[in-house]
């Protein structure tokens, strides 16, 4: 077998040689470039010197043409062409954002509170910081935004950005402007508007009914101490109501009891009746009577019972008729506005004087009756649903009769002084007894028959000692007490009566003589000239 050896050879290409032209062409290029180089760096400091000359000459142009167009160009024009040449060199966003503003005018905004409910529930974990509170009745914490947190929630297909924007008001003092932007695409805009926030909407409604706390509301601590929720350009600030009082607590005649819960429930349910009727949905009542009868108590039974919130509004903190319809503006719907001793104000009496005195001047701006009127039962009185007006006063002949009549206070409730049915409802609550227990209680209604006691007194006395047949005793002695004082009262007034007829008698007696005495010189004077 002959084995062959193949060598490969590799083509090897020639580099074909030069002619001698085109060698002497090349080394005149060369120095053709090297003295354009020489030149180039010779001319490059003049080049330099005159592009800052241009570029001077241009800016101070410029500066010239700026300070020209703000002598001679009006802001406002210089405003629109800044504006318009934003738009036509601004890419378009596909993106709307909504901004929903605290307040609708003088009225709250809806939306706001529905949304500032709604997004406690929707924290993402990217959130970075948070408000958080709660109060004793509250079963769970309180969870808000902080100022420029973002909110991601979704609604079917549709991505939603909610943020917190709170800005520093203009007005010294003006407090803070907080309002929420919800950004989304804008193909989404009519599913946005017509499902997703009417779904907030009803959303908030069931978060706010599973966690209900009663709120009172006060202009004098415009500031609230639960969060910084609360609405400062109302002047309202707020605290959660803890009062106990119910019902079933109330010493009270219990038909009188029973009438009330049956006027609160039916006003409740007539929402469509007061449509129909033409009127506005409230209610008016006015209870009346002696300090201690309970007053107060009744009107946190009546916000426990109907889970509304109380609006405390004291009118001498109101300085005119226009603060009067702003401060009733920002309450809520489903809510007791309390006015405690109307007939303590002056501003209400004020129609009274001027009938007496017809020379009082009239007040212009200032808190006047018709304000009152117009506020509880004018035109100003159709801006809110479900609401209950309560008045209270020590002295119901002090108020006005205008005031007094149907429509405004619907419903007069004499708040009467402590009677037998009353003190064994507080027997049975302070000190869990019943008349079946206790022989004292025969001779404790006999005293309440025969002595106005008020049931603050009575539940005072209850509460000295944790030894009923004790607190019973001194019960019995205190009311004995007041018998015998309103006994020495009574025969100090008749004595009074007494003394003031036997001093009238004296001195018609002077009087007479006096007359006589007169009659007796006219005669003689009479007699004298006669003579003469």
């Amino acid at each position: 077998m002959i084995l062959t050896r193949r060598v490969l050879r590799w083509p090897i290409k020639q580099t074909p040689s030069l002619p001698v032209n085109t060698c002497f062409s090349s080394g005149i290029a060369f120095d053709s470039i090297k003295m354009a180089a020489m030149f180039s760096s010779s001319e490059i400091s003049k080049t330099a010197s005159s592009l800052l000359s241009a570029y001077a000459s241009f800016a101070g142009s410029m500066m010239l043409v700026r300070s020209m167009a703000n002598e001679l160009i009006p802001h406002q024009l210089r405003s629109y062409l800044y504006s318009a040449f934003r738009y036509f060199f601004t890419p378009l966003s596909p993106n709307l954002t909504l901004a929903i503003d605290e307040r609708c005018g003088m009225s709250k905004n809806q939306v706001y509170e529905a949304a500032e409910v709604y997004l406690s529930t929707r924290i993402s974990p990217k959130t970075e910081r948070l408000k958080l509170s709660k109060t004793r009745k509250q079963k769970h914490f309180t969870i808000g935004l902080e100022k420029g947190e973002l909110v991601v929630d979704g609604f079917e297909d549709v991505r939603l950005t909610w943020r917190f924007v709170c800005t520093e008001g203009q007005k010294p003092h003006g407090g803070e402007k907080k309002h929420f932007e919800l950004s989304f695409n804008k193909k989404h805009k009519d599913k946005v508007l017509d499902f997703y926030l009417p779904y907030v909407l009803h959303k908030a409604e069931e978060i706010k009914k599973q966690d209900k706390v009663i709120k009172l509301y006060s202009r004098q601590c415009p500031f609230s101490c639960e969060d910084d929720n609360e609405r400062r350009g109302g002047s309202w600030g707020s605290i959660i109501l803890e009062h106990p009082a119910t019902f079933d607590t109330l010493a009270m005649d219990p038909a009188l009891k029973k009438m009330i819960i049956d006027d609160l429930e039916m006003f409740l349910r007539r929402k469509a009746y007061y449509n129909k009727v033409g009127k506005a949905w409230k209610r008016g009542y006015l209870l009346y009577g002696p300090p201690g009868t309970g007053k107060s108590s009744l009107v946190a039974a009546m916000a426990n019972y109907l889970k509304f919130d109380i609006y405390d509004l004291g009118l001498t903190s109101v300085r005119s008729d226009a603060e009067l319809r702003r401060t009733l503006l920002s309450t809520t719907n489903r809510s007791i506005l309390l006015i405690e001793d109307i007939d303590c104000s002056s501003e209400v009496l004020e129609r009274q004087m001027r009938n007496k005195n017809k020379k009082l001047p009239d007040r212009t701006g200032q808190l006047t009756l018709s304000g009152i009127l117009n506020c509880i039962d004018g035109l100003w009185s159709s801006c809110g649903d479900e609401r209950i007006i309560v008045f209270t006063t020590n002295f119901k002949d002090r108020i006005d009769p205008a005031l007094l009549r149907p429509g405004r206070m619907d419903l007069h409730i004499n708040m009467s002084y402590c009677t037998t049915d009353g003190f064994r409802l507080l027997a049975s609550n302070y000190l869990g007894i019943s008349s079946k227990h206790n022989p004292s209680f025969a001779e404790i209604d006999s005293l309440l028959n025969s002595t106005k006691a008020t049931p603050a007194e009575v539940a005072e006395e209850l509460m000295k000692s944790d030894d009923p047949n004790i607190s019973l005793q001194g019960l019995v002695n205190f009311l004995k007490r007041k018998r015998d004082e309103a006994d020495d009262e009574t025969e100090n007034k008749a004595k009074g009566c007494g003394e003031v007829d036997s001093s009238v008698r004296r001195l018609n007696a002077i009087v007479s003589r006096v007359k006589r005495l007169k009659t007796n010189v006219d005669q003689r004077k009479i007699m004298m000239r006669k003579r003469k």
